[in-house]
């Protein structure tokens, strides 16, 4: 294999771990920010706190659903690097071209993947506020 096609798939690849890695680390901030408030909630006896914990919960899943996609539309610009002649190679990171190949930002949003776990911490938060109106 070519070491400039190698080089252009290493970059690619580069774009998609960080994509996986914002993620993470914002399902990690997600489940922080709403448990620590409800922490707030609970030790100030202020349940009105709890309909607050909406606000980081649905922004972190609309930035999850944005790099998600970002990360599918890098790999295909991935695999269309990988079948590429190494004299067609030209470092090019633009993925948008891929744009039609790839759902929605929205779709991607419910996803199976992005659904189950930001609509269980938006589940807990229903949950959090019919407790507090029952105690």
């Amino acid at each position: 294999m070519n070491e400039n096609k190698l080089k252009h798939l290493e970059f690619a690849q580069g774009v998609i771990n960080r994509m996986a890695g914002n993620s993470f680390l914002l399902k990690g901030w997600s489940v922080t920010l709403v448990a620590a408030i409800f922490a707030l909630a609970t030790k100030d006896g202020n349940p009105g706190l709890v309909p607050v914990a909406y606000l980081p919960a649905v922004v972190f899943w609309f930035l999850d659903a944005y790099f998600l996609r970002q990360e599918k539309l890098y790999r295909k610009l991935y695999d269309a690097v990988r079948v590429k002649k190494a004299e067609e190679i030209d470092f090019s990171l633009d993925a948008s071209v891929f744009a039609k190949g790839v759902a929605p930002w929205w779709r991607v949003m419910l996803s199976k993947t992005l659904g189950w776990f930001h609509g269980a911490v938006v589940a807990s938060i229903v949950g959090a506020q019919i407790l507090a109106k029952v105690a």
